[in-house]
């Protein structure tokens, strides 16, 4: 709220268990499921808290002056790690993934290529197969990604009661809905290993007792939480990732994963719907753009002016462009991105892409042809290698990447 919003409801930080957040807060006090007024389901589940609230924001909203415009982030944690569900979406998915990766692999990337979601761009190789994944923790294996399918699943639901209700209220036609992920899957290893020392003696929790721990040592009814292969994932006393193979699942066709920026890291989809706003219906676009290019787009379709200064301090320069344009149809690729997180960094100008894991060798790819970067062309681009990484130097000193923070001595 301290950044203009004038409600919320949601977590500080995100990671946190759905059945017991850490951080959760409503407006600006620090709350817990228990011992919230305003919100007492049956059973409690972050996912569907999200989507309440978001339907209950737009029925008030409707009251207000028609004039009134409305902005809502609704940010779902799922389906981040840990792997929480509930059993009956849970139940959907019984048996769906019983062939394994690489089947299921297989399966996404040609429907993906007959829907023309992706061009005929290469399926990138697999960490591991099936096959090699000890039998005796398959069961685990499959629950885990039947745990994340159920998480979207959850949230899929909470999405269309949302949009029913924008619909109810007769606001659909008019409100631009933008849905997209802030990575690709993600391969860390969270809870899939077990505990060296799971905590013993636990009690329940008192019922204004917040939760402060990201991973909790204890569910709220008081039961230990315990991780690792027999362990199977979906209730509060669980805390657990789906793992790297099931992220190069999600991937399909790309190279590695999330914190890193290769296509697999990066490369998400992004839905526009606004029927007012857009006339091309179910209509794919090819073109890059960028998470920067949300808040651009709110600011132009708004009318709003992004200031120079604030309380007579100069800002920084509102990054991005507006998508507007892109709804009518794709724009030339003639901007350069950039990415940088944990040490991995890149750059894309044009059909060209610079990418580099943490300080290892630029890599090169020419992503109109490779956009799966199976063929590395640093050696035989020398040339083009060098002018990139030159322009992320420049962009990294301009958007204060660079030079890093020293670390201050105690």
């Amino acid at each position: 709220m301290q950044r203009g919003f004038d409600k919320f409801y949601g977590t500080i930080i995100g990671a946190g268990s759905l059945f017991d957040p850490w951080t959760l807060t409503r407006g600006n006090k620090a709350i817990i499921p228990d011992n919230d007024e305003e919100y007492k389901p049956e059973q409690y589940y972050y996912t569907d808290a999200i989507s309440d609230h978001a339907v209950r924001f737009v029925r008030e909203h409707v009251k207000k002056p028609k004039e009134e415009p409305f902005f809502m982030y609704v940010s779902y944690t799922a389906a981040h790690w840990p792997m929480h569900a509930l059993e009956k979406d849970i139940a959907k998915y019984k048996g769906k993934y019983d062939a394994g990766y690489e089947v299921i692999r297989k399966a996404r990337y040609e429907k993906m290529k007959k829907l023309g979601v992706i061009k005929d761009w290469k399926l990138s190789p697999a960490p591991q197969e099936w096959k090699d994944f000890p039998e005796k923790d398959r069961a685990w294996e499959l629950r885990c990604m039947e745990v994340y399918a159920a998480m979207v699943d959850s949230m899929d639901q909470g999405i269309g009661r949302l949009v029913k209700s924008l619909e109810k209220t007769g606001q659909l036609e008019n409100t631009l809905i933008l849905f997209l992920q802030d990575n690709g899957g993600c391969a860390e290893g969270r809870g899939r290993k077990q505990l060296a020392n799971p905590a013993t003696g636990v009690k329940p929790m008192g019922k204004d007792e917040l939760q402060t721990l990201m991973v909790p040592e204890r569910s709220r009814a008081g039961h230990p939480v315990l991780t690792g292969p027999g362990v199977m994932p979906g209730p509060s006393e669980t805390y657990i990732a789906y793992g790297r193979n099931w992220a190069n699942v999600s991937n399909t066709p790309f190279r590695l994963y999330k914190s890193q920026n290769h296509e697999g890291g990066i490369a998400t989809p992004l839905i526009a719907h606004w029927p007012k706003g857009i006339s091309a219906h179910k209509e794919l676009r090819y073109e890059s753009n960028h998470l920067i290019d949300i808040m651009a787009t709110c600011v132009d379709l708004s009318g709003a002016t992004y200031p120079k200064e604030y309380k007579g301090k100069m800002i920084q320069p509102m990054e991005g462009r507006s998508l507007a344009p892109s709804f009518a149809k794709d724009r030339s690729e003639d901007r350069v991105l950039m990415w940088e997180h944990f040490g991995n960094a890149a750059i894309r100008k044009g059909k060209w892409k610079l990418v580099r894991l943490g300080r290892k060798d630029w890599e090169l790819y020419d992503i109109e042809k490779d956009r799966s970067e199976l063929n590395n062309l640093a050696k035989e681009q020398t040339e083009k290698a060098k002018e990139l990484g030159a322009l992320w130097e420049k962009h990294a000193h301009r958007t204060r990447i660079l030079p890093r923070p020293t670390k201050r001595k105690r």
